[in-house]
């Protein structure tokens, strides 16, 4: 924590903590609901749960009632509501057809996302950096589940068996705990005619998400689960033309 910061609370605050426990609700009901092979059901309560998650933080900030109880709370919370939960709907939708290969990337997910947590909690706060080292684990769980309502739009129901599945709880296990830089859009650092235009662009994709929410979710999180890899990528091209520049003759003789 910054020197400049005085140090947490550890008292309990009701209000910031009933949010965390809905999440938690939702994430204990999408397993009751994966066990009945309500898929559907299972997938919308994580998404209900991501949004509790994403305004107990908020709560606590404004309402002054931040506290490492919360903190610790949360990342309980987090555990079960995006590990477990996707990892076991995973397994019951798609991945229990693959025998002990399924079974060990549902448990792999789940593993990842507990050393991700635990990354995070212990990762440096004075860091400039506002970015996301490593796939945060709601966008992974998110992943998961938009893939199911993927499946809906495609007017496939009940239990799949695709390799592509497989391969991608695999993936995300791997990403969560990976180096990759994410956004974190909690705090973006942009002039008010950015401001503007972003606002606009939010604006145009709820749209599209309110035309066809099961496939434009699919895509959102798609895209912003490859963005961490792309831009790694481009890192490393930009810093391999930044050495071949400073070797090149042109620029010593300048």
């Amino acid at each position: 924590m910054p020197d400049n910061q005085p140090e947490m609370s550890s008292k309990f605050y009701p209000l910031p903590c009933m949010f965390t426990i809905a999440s938690l609700f939702c994430g204990f009901y999408s397993m009751i609901a994966a066990v009945k092979g309500d898929y559907d059901v299972a997938a919308i309560a994580i998404l209900i749960a991501a949004i509790f998650d994403a305004l107990d933080g908020r709560v606590a900030r404004m309402t002054r009632s931040t506290s490492q109880f919360g903190v610790e709370l949360d990342s309980l919370c987090d555990m079960v509501s995006f590990g477990v939960a996707p990892g076991f709907l995973a397994y019951q939708w798609a991945l229990h057809s693959y025998g002990r290969y399924g079974w060990l990337a549902a448990f792999l997910y789940v593993a990842m996302t507990s050393l991700r947590l635990a990354r995070f909690n212990s990762q440096d706060t004075k860091s400039a950096s506002k970015d996301f080292v490593g796939l945060p684990c709601p966008a992974a769980a998110a992943m998961i589940v938009t893939s199911v309502l993927f499946y809906r739009y495609l007017d496939i129901t009940g239990e799949v068996k695709h390799i592509s599945l497989l391969l991608l709880v695999y993936l995300l296990s791997y990403l969560m705990v990976s180096t990759h830089k994410y956004l974190s859009f909690k705090k973006p650092q942009t002039d008010k005619v950015k401001t503007f235009q972003i606002l606009v662009g939010m604006l145009l994709l709820s749209i599209l998400i309110a035309a066809e929410p099961d496939l434009m979710l699919f895509v959102v999180c798609l895209l912003y689960i490859a963005s961490g890899p792309v831009m790694a990528l481009y890192a490393r091209i930009r810093g391999m033309k930044k050495v071949s520049d400073s070797d090149s003759p042109e620029h010593h003789l300048s």
